[in-house]
């Protein structure tokens, strides 16, 4: 299993995006959670195996039906934990 940190940019913001996140994250089985960001982009930190981390990585930049994905950015987080569930929470940074 690793972390991810995934920035994702467009018109990601009131399009149910973060939603779409939760419910491909927990398809995948994937702990973590996602928000939205102050710069109107979203944020999610996702801890999977490098084949979840390929698949998710795909349906983020699919997005939602109403959303554009403009960009998926990714950090590696290799000693980052992450609690158990998916989360959506509020606004970040």
């Amino acid at each position: 299993m690793g972390v991810k940190r995934y920035r994702i940019s467009g018109q990601v913001q009131g399009v149910g995006y973060r939603y779409f996140v939760w419910r491909e994250a927990q398809a995948l089985g994937l702990d973590g959670w996602v928000r939205n960001c102050a710069d109107g982009t979203v944020e999610a930190l996702l801890d999977g195996s490098e084949e979840d981390h390929a698949v998710i990585r795909r349906r983020l930049e699919e997005g939602p039906q109403f959303s554009r994905v403009s960009a998926v950015e990714s950090i590696d987080e290799p000693d980052r934990k992450v609690a158990s569930g998916f989360d959506i929470r509020g606004g970040g940074p």
